[in-house]
């Protein structure tokens, strides 16, 4: 059975399939309906993504979306492994400013589940990370945003021993106290 675990910030769903293994190798049901609506995620998934990353120490993020088009995300990693990391960006949230990461691996199947009004990013502890990710709401680039990964009032603990690997976008997003209100 799926064993679904809520992190310190409740929304944020840490999912681990159960594998049945034998001498051919194993079998996981790494999403089911019925057992997601038992934890709450009912809103439908549009849109599949995949991502490969070819440097360890590669930080992708925080990235969210805004209305109409918010995105929830389910992420796994198909091979290597990741720092996974949400940000509660919702004004007004208690919880506003607060982060939780969680190590997600191939070999563990593990599963983080990032809801709207999170921001979401990712660090990978291995050359050769690829990842797989549904999201519920479909990409629209004009609405999305972004904080940057090194903000000092998060002090995110990024796993990493020398610069990480970012695109250009990802080296010029905000702090979060610059980015006003957001709608979500």
């Amino acid at each position: 059975m799926t064993e679904i675990t809520p992190l310190a910030l409740h929304e944020v769903l840490l999912i681990t399939p159960k594998r049945h293994g034998d001498a051919r190798g194993w079998f996981a049901e790494t999403w089911s309906e019925k057992v997601m609506a038992k934890a709450g995620l009912t809103d439908p998934f549009v849109q599949d993504n995949q991502a490969f990353n070819a440097k360890k120490g590669t930080i992708r993020g925080l990235h969210f979306q805004k209305a109409p088009h918010a995105q929830g995300k389910l992420v796994r990693v198909l091979k290597g492994a990741i720092y996974d990391v949400a940000v509660d960006v919702r004004p007004g949230s208690p919880s506003f400013g607060l982060w939780v990461g969680a190590e997600l691996t191939a070999d563990g199947g593990e599963q983080l589940f990032v809801p709207r009004g999170f921001a979401h990013g990712y660090c990978t502890l291995t050359d050769d990370c690829e990842l797989f990710y549904k999201v519920d709401g479909q990409y629209a680039p004009e609405l999305e945003g972004g904080v940057i990964w090194s903000d000092p009032d998060l002090s995110i603990p990024w796993p990493i021993d020398h610069e990480p690997v970012l695109s250009e976008k990802d080296q010029k997003l905000p702090r979060l106290k610059d980015l006003g209100a957001i709608a979500f």
